[in-house]
């Protein structure tokens, strides 16, 4: 028999989509959120190295300590925040660093706090945790920034989380600086866990920063991974920051499941923090440079608008006028165009209306898809 927790867990749509893709010749994906860029070749060079080393043995179950005291220096630098080393669990990418966080910290019946949309691990990891997951919505006329009423009137005693992501995968939406102290006031109000994911915090444009839950809330947990900004998505390197009486039962699950992270992809992650950061600017940039036309590019198509992201490689476009449901619009272009978009509903219900689109990829294939997509939708 199967566990009950796992029945609900959700089968993830893009994946899906994208093994459908690949059974159609000359397709065109702005499905998968991964770099198309390839890891940077010092940071290769560094784990290479070290299998010419013998660096090939277990590591702490808590992960490298120079790896940790790099990440707590890196904190420091770009956000003037205290991570310190001891604070810091290495995991396999950030999706161990959330599902750490879930089971270790919620018991059966706990209530957490998810934006609606979002990127669904968060309420599969409630699924497994036993926990239960509450969602709040996230309007497009707000920029997709959570609303402090929306998310007052689901709390009470059951609550015991709130869960952020930011910038935001799917809809590339940022916080401002008045967001931090309104959520930390929440929490802090209601002795809630704050859980924010800030995978993408590198990944901003417009001269956005960002700023770090570490400086609000002394409850923060904060889940991280080095796939997105030093396109390293294969390593499978990521972390967890939180005060020890957080941290300690996180890793006790931790050496139990995965005990220690591959000794070479550590090599490389720590030269990618400690080297030259020219390689995360330059990949920022042309992902501005893809943001601007795919933004331009969608706006100019019948019954579809899109507003500009501040944050990730990701836009999420309002296809409403069209008269399609997300995943007719989904099916449409992988159909009639052999372009891959995934429909908004596969972050949530209030995600029905949108599809995120991943300037992740080319910028000519961008340019011909956008082509696609007009030639269909005039079709239509």
């Amino acid at each position: 028999m199967v566990a009950e927790r796992v029945k609900l867990v959700i089968p993830s749509k893009i994946r899906e989509l994208s093994e459908r893709a690949k059974k159609i010749e000359n397709v065109i994906s702005l499905g998968i959120g991964e770099p198309d860029f390839d890891t940077p070749v010092h940071i290769k060079e560094a784990a290479k190295k070290a299998l010419d080393q013998g660096l090939t043995h277990y590591t702490e179950n808590q992960g490298m300590f120079k790896v940790r005291k790099a990440i707590s220096d890196r904190y420091m630098r770009l956000f003037s925040a205290e991570a310190h080393p001891q604070n810091i669990l290495l995991t396999a990418g950030a999706y161990e660093a959330v599902y750490l966080a879930f089971m270790a910290l919620l018991n059966k019946g706990d209530e957490v706090l998810i934006p609606d949309p979002i990127f669904l691990c968060y309420e599969n990891d409630a699924y497994m945790s036993e926990s239960v997951p509450v969602r709040f919505p996230l309007h497009e006329e707000n920029n997709f920034r959570p609303s402090q009423d929306e998310i007052l009137e689901r709390v009470n005693q059951k609550t015991k989380m709130l869960v952020l992501n930011y910038p935001s995968n799917p809809t590339g939406g940022v916080l401002e600086k008045n967001d931090y102290k309104m959520i930390a006031d929440i929490c802090e109000d209601h002795n809630l866990y704050l859980l924010s994911d800030d995978t993408y915090e590198e990944i901003v444009f417009d001269g956005y920063q960002p700023d770090c839950f570490l400086n609000h809330y002394d409850k923060t947990i904060i889940t991280n991974s080095f796939s997105k900004n030093y396109a390293m998505t294969g390593w499978r390197v990521g972390f967890v920051v939180a005060e020890k009486e957080m941290l300690t039962p996180m890793l006790r699950i931790h050496q139990y499941a995965v005990s220690c992270l591959n000794t070479p992809a550590l090599e490389g992650t720590y030269t990618a923090l400690t080297d030259s950061q020219q390689c995360v600017s330059d990949m920022v940039k042309e992902y501005e440079r893809r943001r601007n036309l795919i933004v331009k590019g969608l706006n100019n198509l019948p019954g579809v608008s899109c507003i500009n992201p501040k944050g990730t490689f990701y836009c999420f476009a309002n296809i409403t006028e069209t008269g399609m449901t997300s995943r007719e619009f989904s099916d449409f272009m992988l159909d009639n165009a052999k372009v891959v978009v995934v429909p908004g509903d596969a972050f949530g219900d209030r995600g029905e209306g949108f599809i995120r689109c991943s300037f992740a990829t080319d910028y000519a294939k961008i340019e011909e898809a956008l082509i696609r997509m007009e030639k269909a939708l005039k079709s239509f």
